[in-house]
């Protein structure tokens, strides 16, 4: 009888042992699983339908906006785009790219709307790099930085040049 008891025990324990490494193993694969990526189709923001306007702006932030010229002028920006200084462009950290922002210069109240084509900036206490013909249409290109206002006026598609 002793024998079968340490039969019954030693097959408990090694079936106890399988069904904790299937659980764990089962954990693990579960906790590698993919997450959701993002897509073209934004559900949980706004759209804008084709020809419309915005009765208010999406999405608004103020910082610091500062400008970028010469030495990336003819390089690729961060959307596959070649930079170029005389375009209404800019950086973001965050919005999509081709987004549409409206920036006001707070200190004169120059406004105007750039797309963003790239990332950045990477100095923390700022929020947009605007390219040369944007910061020059706000009034900031001789002090190189402005207090802003930023407002998305229409979201991007995400989309990366070809």
């Amino acid at each position: 009888m002793k024998d079968s008891t340490r039969r019954n025990t030693n097959a408990f324990i090694a079936y106890s042992g399988f069904i904790v490494c299937v659980a764990v193993a089962l954990l693990l694969i579960a906790g590698c699983a993919s997450s959701p990526r993002f897509t073209k189709e934004r559900s949980a923001e706004p759209r804008l339908r084709e020809g419309s306007s915005p009765a208010k702006s999406l999405k608004t932030m103020e910082g610091i906006a500062s400008y970028y010229a010469e030495d990336f002028n003819g390089k690729k920006t961060a959307n596959g785009e070649v930079y170029d200084m005389y375009k209404m462009t800019a950086a973001h950290r965050s919005l999509p790219f081709n987004t549409k922002v409206k920036v006001t210069n707070l200190d004169n109240k120059r406004s105007i709307i750039v797309r963003i084509n790239d990332r950045g900036p990477f100095r923390l206490d700022r929020i947009i790099d605007l390219s040369l013909a944007a910061a020059t249409q706000l009034g900031m290109k001789d002090t190189g930085t402005a207090k802003v206002k930023l407002e998305v006026v229409e979201w991007g598609d995400e989309e990366y040049s070809k």
